[in-house]
Formats: C-alpha cells, sequence, structure tokens
C-alpha cells in the first residue's frame, strides 16, 4: 500500500496522530522489533494520547479558568486547617459523580479560588465537563437574562455542565430578585450536576448576602443535602507574603496608608 492511500484511510478514521507521525512511528516500532501486536497497541496508545492532551486541552479553554492553578502547587503548610486528606478524596471527583456540592468557606486571601480552579481542572482530567465563573458574573448573566426573556436558556447553559464553579460568592450583596434567579439555578441543577462555590461568608451569613433569609435558607437546604465542606481559617497568603518581603503598612499623612520597607 502506498503511503498516500495510508495516511488517506488514517485521515478517514480520524487517527490523526498516527497520520502525522507515521514514519518517525514506524522507525520506532520496527528499531524496538516489536511485535505485530506490540506495534498496533503502541500507535493505538499514541493516538489515545494525544486525543486524550487535546480534549484536555480545549475543556480547560471551554472551562474559564483565569489562571492555571494545580493542587501540587498548594501550601498546606501555611494553610494548617486544611484537611489534605479531604483535599485528595475531593479531587477523585466521586462528589462529582454523585452531583453533590462543595463549599470551600473562610477569609479573603486564604487559597480557596486556588483550590477550586485545581479540583475544576483534575475533574476535566477525569472527563467530567466544567465551567468556572464569578458569583457576580454570574448573577449579571442571570439578570440580563431574566430582563430580555431569556432566563430559561441562560438556566440552561449554567445547568449543562458537571460541575459548576461560582466563585467569590459573598464579597458583594445580591439584590433579593438576584436571589431568587440563583436559587432557580440551585434547584435546576440539584442531584442532577455539582456546583462547588467558595465564600468569605459563612452559611449563617447568607441571608445577609442573598438580602433574603428564605431564600438563602431554601438554597442552603439543597446545597448542604448532599454536600462537602471546606473550612479555612488560615491567614491571607497576599499578606504573608508581603511580610516575606518585608513591607508593612504605616499611617500616611492624608490620612490613608503607605507601604514602607522594614
Amino acid at each position: 500500500m502506498d503511503h498516500e492511500t495510508l495516511t488517506g484511510w488514517l485521515t478517514r478514521l480520524q487517527l490523526t496522530c498516527i497520520r502525522d507521525q507515521l514514519d518517525s512511528l514506524l522507525d520506532e516500532a520496527a528499531g524496538k522489533e516489536m511485535t505485530l501486536r506490540e506495534a498496533f497497541t503502541f500507535l493505538i496508545e499514541r493516538e489515545v494520547s494525544r486525543k486524550d492532551e487535546r480534549r484536555i486541552e480545549m475543556a480547560f479553554k471551554i472551562a474559564h479558568f483565569p489562571a492555571v492553578r494545580e493542587l501540587a502547587d498548594f501550601d498546606y503548610k501555611a494553610q494548617p486547617s486544611i484537611d489534605q486528606r479531604q483535599v485528595r478524596e475531593l479531587a477523585t471527583s466521586r462528589w462529582i459523580a454523585h452531583g453533590d456540592a462543595t463549599l470551600l468557606l473562610g477569609p479573603p486571601g486564604v487559597g480557596k479560588t486556588h483550590l477550586a480552579i485545581a479540583l475544576g481542572r483534575e475533574a476535566i482530567r477525569q472527563r467530567y465537563s466544567v465551567l468556572f465563573i464569578t458569583a457576580q458574573a454570574l448573577m449579571a448573566a442571570l439578570v440580563k437574562a431574566h430582563s430580555d426573556d431569556r432566563l430559561e436558556e441562560r438556566l440552561s447553559f449554567y445547568a449543562k455542565p458537571k460541575l459548576l464553579i461560582i466563585d467569590e460568592l459573598g464579597y458583594l450583596p445580591f439584590e433579593p430578585h438576584a436571589a431568587h434567579l440563583f436559587f432557580q439555578l440551585v434547584s435546576r441543577r440539584y442531584e442532577r450536576g455539582s456546583i462547588l462555590i467558595t465564600s468569605n461568608r459563612s452559611v449563617g451569613e447568607w441571608g445577609e448576602v442573598f438580602g433574603h433569609a428564605v431564600v438563602a435558607t431554601a438554597i442552603l437546604d439543597r446545597l448542604l443535602h448532599h454536600s462537602h465542606v471546606l473550612m479555612i481559617t488560615g491567614e491571607s497568603f497576599r499578606l504573608r507574603e508581603k511580610r516575606r518581603a518585608g513591607l508593612r503598612l504605616s499611617a500616611a499623612p492624608d490620612g490613608g496608608t503607605r507601604q514602607k520597607t522594614t
């Protein structure tokens, strides 16, 4: 069989990795004196590996992560309040398979977003679809969709990924109308798709966040039914890094603050 015909068949079968590296792969198989079965397995493994790499790369883009964060890079020594065994269990994504919710709670700067992104990336590697969005961006999109009479379409969009990561819930309060929209989204995903939420507010303060205690209770009732809660009580990474750099805040003449080097 001539080379052009073979590459044509590989294209039709969408075996593009084998097609693009055909000569080098065959040379490598011959150099290692592989049997026919071994060579076939070798070629298929390379194809599957390339397809997995492309799938993961595309899924990362679709997820809209704001940065690259991995669990291996997280500084657990700086946050001893975190149960590493619980994080490792979450990294298996079994909770996503079951449609559970996960809440990462703690003050600003303690690594909640880092963990959320890292867990999302692990979920993608395990073939789950993921979407990352901040709470404010999510609510703005739902409010706009409601005003444009396209709420059902937008709710369906946010209900589609197997894992929806909502970051920074609680930094700004919601209007009561927005709280009802958030409730609809949580209800749509309840026991069907997982939600991971990071928040600087305890669940007892969510009535203030949503501006409606009854709606907040209804939201928490669904989120906490099948949930995993990770409390982080450590110090902000950013403040710690400033101290390491020898910086401290002092009063400025105009009544504000300024940084000084110690």
